[in-house]
């Protein structure tokens, strides 16, 4: 049954309370439980962080709101802290970075589907092909590393082959920004998509800012540093396609009701009974911030929520595998290239992005180094053994880490 926003309540915010074994919950098993349910994990906890940080910036510009925002950000906190907590020790940091891009590709290829805007939907294909290649790259890393299969976490949901390539995926900023979706005419789906996609993007920059100084292999360094800067980009491109003209109270409903809608969606198709109650859970605490809200809307700004929400969601996202669709994507448009808010071939590119790709690669890019002579196999190269004797294929990889 669909969830009405403005008679489904939640809960009131005033019962939302945690105890620190809530918040610390035994984490899912990285091999047992399905791949999508570590893909929730990821999203929601990006979409957590995001309504954090929004709400720390409207704060620091609305003095009025400062105690209401204080009030619901705690709990965003906690349920941040409650859902990444659900990652467990057993993943390595290169296998959550590959799980981080499998939730890039896959969320935001079904997002590109359901995009009822054209140029939106071309956005964000466009993204996806990038991300698609980041994927490529890690998994050689994991293998090089680590002597890991990615497909153990991706469990054969999502293909292991280049994309757009990473090196040529650098530009300058004017070919980062995008035109963006008008508040007054835009459907809800394109509101909510925007910042699904935008909130995904800026968790996973921040993840790799953060992680890949822990590395002490220079090459996993610089990878870490080549494709962080690449998430920079996105983060640029998909907060570009939000309209700016949005209130700030009008954003701080935008971001409650994608929580509802985005938890809804993970309610809806959890196939872990444990992490589906943590799921309802916070649904049911993200309708009672979506009430404060709202109540504010109208008390400052004297409107109507039904001006800028629906009163039902739209379709949640689909947590199943796109290959198809990506393979699609991959073979039709993988030579697209941005020059400025337009989509052109890579013979039309601008000369600034130009510039700035040739010096930025000048000393070489991480990622073409990382996986030299990588192509993806099962169960890694050690289960080959036939292109080449192993103690040569060996010594070339060792020279290749080098």
């Amino acid at each position: 049954m669909a969830l009405n926003l403005y008679e489904d309540k939640g809960t009131p915010l005033e019962r939302q309370r945690f105890t620190w074994k809530e918040l610390v919950q035994p984490p899912i098993s990285k091999l047992d439980d399905d791949a999508f349910t570590r893909v929730r994990i990821i999203l929601m906890n990006g979409i957590e962080m995001e309504a954090n940080r929004f709400s720390h910036a409207c704060a620091r510009m609305n003095r009025d709101l400062q105690l209401p925002l204080a009030q619901v950000r705690i709990v965003e906190h906690h349920q941040a802290t409650m859902v990444n907590g659900l990652l467990g020790a057993d993943h390595s940091t290169l296998e959550t970075t590959v799980a981080y891009e499998q939730v890039a590709i896959e969320i935001t290829a079904v997002v590109a589907q359901n995009e009822p805007d054209p140029y939106l939907a071309q956005v964000y294909r466009f993204g996806m092909l990038e991300d698609f290649d980041h994927l490529y790259r890690y998994s050689a890393m994991l293998d090089r590393l680590e002597g890991k299969d990615a497909n153990n976490i991706l469990q054969c949901y999502t293909d292991i082959v280049p994309g757009r390539p990473t090196v040529v995926e650098h530009r300058a900023p004017q070919d980062n920004l995008r035109e963006h979706y008008h508040r007054a005419g835009a459907a809800p789906l394109t509101k909510l998509n925007a910042l699904t996609i935008m909130s995904s993007e800026q968790q996973t920059q921040n993840f790799y800012l953060n992680v890949g100084p822990l590395y002490a292999d220079p090459v996993a360094r610089q990878l870490y540093a080549e494709i962080a800067s690449i998430e920079e980009q996105h983060v640029t491109q998909y907060e570009s396609i939000i309209d700016p003209n949005e209130s700030w109270l009008e954003k701080w409903m935008l971001h409650e009701a994608n929580e509802v809608y985005n938890y809804y969606g993970c309610v809806q198709q959890e196939s872990n009974p444990r992490i589906k109650a943590i799921w309802e859970r916070c649904l049911d605490y993200e309708l009672g911030h979506l009430q404060v809200a709202m109540n504010l809307f109208k008390q400052y700004e004297r409107r109507d929520p039904a001006e800028v929400l629906p009163a039902e969601l739209p379709e949640p996202i689909k947590y199943e595998s796109q290959r198809e669709f990506v393979r699609r994507i991959l073979n039709q448009e993988v030579d697209l290239r941005a020059l400025g808010t337009q989509f052109v071939d890579k013979s039309q590119e601008g000369e600034a992005s130009r510039q700035y790709r040739e010096h930025v690669n000048s000393s070489g890019s991480p990622t073409d180094t990382v996986s030299a002579g990588y192509q993806w196999w099962p169960g890694t190269e050690l289960v080959r053994g036939k292109e080449l004797p192993f103690n040569e294929e060996l010594a070339r990889d060792t020279e290749l880490i080098r």
